[in-house]
């Protein structure tokens, strides 16, 4: 079963997988972890472009390594999941420190790095070197699920555990970059979520979730939990040159390193926060329309408040987490995609 699998899947790949995408082309151990890192969580359609202009940016590993982390931020911007552009940063810079600049070709060596698990390991050796390594995507899960008739959410450990093990299963001795590419374009082309194209797919003979006519049951969802909702204001401060104040969060946490503008709690009085942080009284204050962002682990409610000053000028100093913000530096600037919203509906 295992060599008639990837036999199937490597000739309908060969005549209808993807052998043009950006990172394809060279397939360098540098790109290809490039694009694995932003394909986590998302869409090749929607990576394309900013893999574009990332590797335009930042065409070697000695580039990233040496770049700030506002810069690579800024160029991350819009692409979500802040987390994965840090790593890759940090990543970088360990890649020149403990490995004199040389991308690692070793398993265990890429697992050490941040941000890279199993599956995103064995991806890139897979295709930039043609290793034998076995993959479990979410693409790959979906496939495997599907053609086995596995039952049960595929992220609960025993599911997972099952489906490793057809993976490493249907994993060829040879032309695994092909393979590992195939897999994932079957389960992104074919094997789609809704809608699968179950005629046209090289599995369909004895695929298990077909012949019992339940393809839509497998893989089964996750369990489905209410999720909690935060709320909080976003203050819109402007100097008199009309620049809007900008503050760095956090390293960590949502949005870890970005721009974005100060929060209070929606019950902490304004006035009191304003006199305290940066010694202006408030001569008033109004509310915008609050718009939703929302977490894989809860939504974020933000209301936009714009605050007029009695005094216009606010106690900044040479604090680095601050910036005076104006609507040409968004480009060298990480910002998250609702603050830039608010700052763009402000600008209009």
């Amino acid at each position: 079963m295992s060599q008639s699998f990837s036999a199937r899947v490597l000739r309908w790949y060969r005549k209808h997988g993807r052998h043009d995408l950006p990172w394809q082309q060279p397939r360098t151990l540098y790109r290809v972890w490039l694009a694995e890192i932003m394909l986590q969580q998302t869409q090749v359609k929607t990576v394309i472009p900013y893999y574009q202009n990332f590797t335009r940016v930042f065409p070697s590993l000695k580039k990233l390594a040496s770049a700030s982390q506002d810069d690579v931020l800024a160029h991350w911007a819009g692409l979500g999941y802040y987390s994965r552009a840090r790593n890759l940063h940090r990543a970088a810079q360990l890649i020149r420190e403990v490995h004199k600049g040389r991308f690692p070709r070793d398993y265990e060596s890429l697992l050490a790095l941040p941000g890279i698990g199993p599956s995103t390991a064995a991806a890139i050796l897979s295709q930039a070197l043609d290793q034998r390594q076995v993959i479990l995507d979410g693409n790959v899960k979906r496939v495997l699920a599907r053609y086995h008739a596995i039952a049960g959410w595929p992220g609960s450990p025993a599911v997972e555990q099952q489906l490793w093990q057809f993976a490493e299963q249907h994993t060829p001795g040879r032309n695994n970059a092909d393979y590992t590419q195939a897999i994932m374009d079957l389960g992104a082309t074919l094997c789609r979520r809704s809608k699968p194209d179950c005629p046209g797919c090289p599995l369909s003979a004895d695929c298990q979730a077909l012949a019992q006519g339940r393809v839509s049951d497998y893989p089964a969802a996750r369990p489905r939990k209410i999720l909690p909702v935060k709320a909080a204001r976003m203050l819109l401060l402007a100097n008199t040159e009309g620049a809007i104040l900008l503050e760095k969060r956090p390293p960590s946490g949502i949005w870890g390193g970005l721009w974005s503008l100060p929060e209070l709690a929606m019950d902490e009085d304004i006035a009191g926060a304003c006199e305290q942080r940066w010694g202006v009284q408030v001569q008033s204050s109004d509310d915008g329309l609050t718009l939703r962002h929302s977490f894989s682990h809860y939504h974020f409610d933000i209301t936009p408040c714009e605050v007029r000053f009695k005094t216009r000028t606010l106690r900044v100093g040479d604090d680095a987490a601050l910036h005076w913000y104006r609507p040409e530096q968004t480009k060298s600037l990480g910002l998250a995609a609702p603050v830039k919203r608010i700052l763009d509906q402000y600008a209009r």
